[in-house]
């Protein structure tokens, strides 16, 4: 047996594609229903490790999680990972095969539809319903000889759309029907109808804004959605998400992450973000580093020699020494640890042209990139012996030197992970998604002077899920979606 399947494009990026079917993949779960997410190609830098030592999007993990399900590298079978110069990391079903960068993608695309078809396939053959995210705007003509994200995938499975527009941004009565009048006939008749989403206001006013969009497209009309305030509880997926500050924390201790311009998972900063008794702040570039930060987090980066000029073109370097000078502690992760060190060598030119270059000299370490990436899914204790974590591993590169003779992690298999400065004030580590852990979360705040406030983020995250299934259950037409939704057709195997 098939799983029936519908996809959900947008009229752009960030109209909050992912968060629909998050919530409607969990809508359907609590229906009895065994739902399966699935995005075609994604391009994002926030990533998760799955079970099999794959990656796919976060939001895809994300997705998984309402629909109860483990996170597979099928969810998710193209994931693009924007660089530097040498363009994007391509992952297919998981595993890295290789950098392209835009012009040479388009025409790679073609030769990634069997593994999208053949991810797609595995699936609807366990699921009742597939749930298919498209990826930014349906109406890039420009992009659909060989499209495999949004109406190339929808037609060579001849699997239905709803099309989501925002209106929050503006002009959504225009860019729904400006999508239909943009589109190839053949594409826009996959789509059986629309969902307005982001509302604010008085839904009678926007009643016959409604009415004219089904008028003008010949769409079914499934949902006015209002803005789901609780949307800030869940993980972003890019960068056009990074929070900005909460007003009114300016007496708690700051917390400053350095938002460099390709900062990778920055998702595991969510539960910080939700702790009310800290100031947490991402600097984006031009922002100085304030004199009375608690603590600046060097984040992941998809490119970390590329990221590591941009902090110094920003004057980041000046105001990290000063920081430190006075006393201030200093957090990297992953990219931000191979910042700290002494050198980051890349001798195969992995990042751009081969090379050694200085990094920030905080830690005494010294990276070199290598062409095994780890990922995997790690628990150990803190360098205390006492404080256990749990994460995730992401990355390329070895780093060594006298600091990291003081480790920052241990890991049950007895490895080390990171190190510290003979000040303690200063650390590195490979391993992501440590504030996860409620008790080491709650430790890590009580040594800046805060208590936590989220006893429990996997509860939070798991009650905001069945909050946003129930607001969907509210104001979409989720009856109506069921019945558009078919199995495919064609060659799917």
């Amino acid at each position: 047996m098939v799983a029936r399947a519908i996809m959900f494009q947008g009229t752009g990026s960030d109209v909050g594609k992912s968060l629909i079917v998050a919530g409607l993949a969990r809508a359907l779960t609590l229906r009895g229903l065994k739902v399966a997410p699935f995005k075609p190609q994604n391009m994002s830098n926030n990533a998760a490790v799955t079970a099999d030592g794959g990656e796919i999007g976060r939001a895809q993990a994300l997705q998984a999680r309402a629909a109860r399900l483990a996170p597979s590298v099928h969810m998710n079978p193209v994931l693009l990972k924007p660089q530097s110069e040498v363009g994007s990391q391509v992952v297919v079903q998981g595993r890295v095969i290789g950098n392209a960068k835009a012009g040479a993608y388009q025409a790679m695309k073609p030769q990634l539809m069997g593994a999208v078809l053949d991810s797609f396939a595995r699936l609807a053959a366990e699921a009742d319903i597939v749930l298919v995210e498209g990826a930014g705007s349906a109406s890039e003509i420009n992009l659909r000889v060989g499209d495999i994200a949004n109406m190339g995938f929808a037609r060579a499975t001849n699997v239905p759309v709803v099309l989501i527009g925002d209106i929050d941004r503006g002009g959504v009565i225009a860019s729904l029907a400006g999508t239909k009048a943009v589109l190839a006939s053949d594409d826009a008749a996959m789509i059986v109808g629309f969902l307005v989403n982001k509302f604010r206001g008085d839904p009678a006013l926007f009643a016959s804004g409604m009415s004219d969009i089904a008028a003008r497209t010949g769409w079914a009309p499934l949902g006015l959605v209002p803005h789901f305030r609780d949307a800030e509880r869940l993980p972003a997926e890019d960068a056009l998400g990074l929070p900005a500050a909460r007003a009114g924390n300016g007496d708690r201790p700051k917390v400053l992450v350095l938002a460099y311009p390709r900062i990778s998972n920055f998702d595991e900063f969510d539960p910080l973000r939700l702790e009310d008794g800290i100031d947490l702040r991402f600097l984006r570039p031009g922002e100085p580093i304030p004199g009375d930060a608690a603590i600046v987090i060097l984040p992941g980066s998809k490119a970390t020699i590329a990221d590591l000029t941009a902090l110094r073109e920003t004057g980041w370097d000046i105001d990290l020494a000063a920081h430190v000078r006075r006393g201030g502690r200093v957090l990297g992760i992953c990219g931000g640890y191979q910042m700290l060190g002494q050198t980051i060598s890349d001798p195969d030119g992995r990042e751009g042209p081969a090379g050694t270059f200085p990094g920030l000299g905080l830690l005494d370490v010294a990276t070199t990139l290598t062409s095994d990436k780890a990922l995997r899914e790690v628990k150990g204790v803190l360098a205390d012996g006492a404080t256990k974590f749990r994460g995730y591993e992401m990355h390329i590169g070895e780093t060594t030197g006298t600091d990291a003779k003081r480790p920052f992690l241990r890991f049950e298999d007895g490895r080390n992970d990171g190190a510290i400065d003979a000040s303690g004030r200063v650390a590195g580590c490979y391993v992501h998604g440590l504030f996860a852990d409620d008790h080491l979360r709650a430790q890590w705040l009580a040594s800046l002077g805060a208590d936590s406030a989220v006893p429990d983020y996997d509860a939070d995250v798991e009650t905001t899920l069945d909050k946003l299934a129930a607001h969907l259950e509210r104001h979409v037409a989720v009856d109506r979606i069921l019945q558009f939704a078919r199995e495919p057709a064609g060659d799917i195997t």
